[in-house]
């Protein structure tokens, strides 16, 4: 059976004091919410020992937003899977859109995330998508199946979850036609040996479009950016309809 993830990603927003006033208002709003959806938050680092506490015996899993391959070193900047995992941390986002376009990611760096979040008990979010320009000159598909041959190269596909992300679509308002989503989604689904991972879509996810998207068949979830800042907000996506 596939899960339902849901994730929320906070980037490069909000304080301890934030974190811990966002929780305040959120977790009330988890009273219904079916037992089969996980649910996720995915803060700055700073965050994570304050969330981890406050979110001990509940419902809510905790996830970090990159990790390096190795456990220790000279790698300024870098965290290691090992201080995610002592913190509490049990998922983390690798290759996202920002850290490959800003941060020089490469398919090849991601891969060894990958592996080494998997090694230390971490199961990662892999994300995947096209710029607009590469989807208006008709090469979503090739680069896609690219970002999957090379990233999952020697990857355990039964601990894993992947987001498909359209770069034109994060942050800019323009969702992706949920069919479409579907229809990529599927494509990826294809080129996967455990046909049970699941899927998530990500790109300007909020409380109006969620119940469409999360009504299609191949869609196993969100990776909600913007809309998961706010309680109310975040509390309509998790409990879509």
């Amino acid at each position: 059976m596939r899960k339902i993830v849901i994730a929320g990603n906070w980037k490069m927003f909000k304080t301890q004091a934030e974190s811990e006033e966002f929780l305040r208002g959120f977790l009330p709003h988890l009273e219904d919410t079916p037992d089969e959806r996980e649910v996720l938050l995915c803060p700055p680092f700073t965050d994570l020992s304050v969330l981890s506490k406050y979110l001990h015996g509940s419902r809510i899993q905790l996830g970090a937003q990159n990790v390096h391959w190795e456990e220790n070193g000279a790698y300024t900047g870098e965290i290691s899977p090992l201080m995610l995992t002592e913190i509490g941390a049990r998922f983390v986002i690798v290759g996202h859109s920002e850290r490959r376009q800003y941060f020089g990611e490469t398919d090849a760096t991601v891969n060894l995330r990958l592996k080494a979040a998997q090694k230390y008990g971490l199961t990662p979010i892999l994300c995947v998508g096209e710029t607009k320009e590469q989807r208006d000159g008709g090469k979503t598909e090739s680069l896609i199946l690219s970002q999957l041959e090379k990233g999952l190269v020697n990857v355990d596909q039964d601990n894993l979850v992947i987001a498909y992300e359209p770069i034109w679509a994060i942050g800019t308002g323009d969702t992706c036609e949920v069919t479409e989503a579907n229809r990529v989604i599927g494509l990826i689904r294809n080129q996967l040996t455990n046909p049970n991972v699941s899927i998530q879509y990500g790109g300007s996810v909020k409380p109006n479009n969620i119940d469409e998207i999360m009504a299609q068949p191949e869609i196993d979830g969100v990776l909600v950016g913007g809309a998961s800042l706010e309680p109310e907000s975040f509390a309509r996506i998790v409990n879509y309809k």
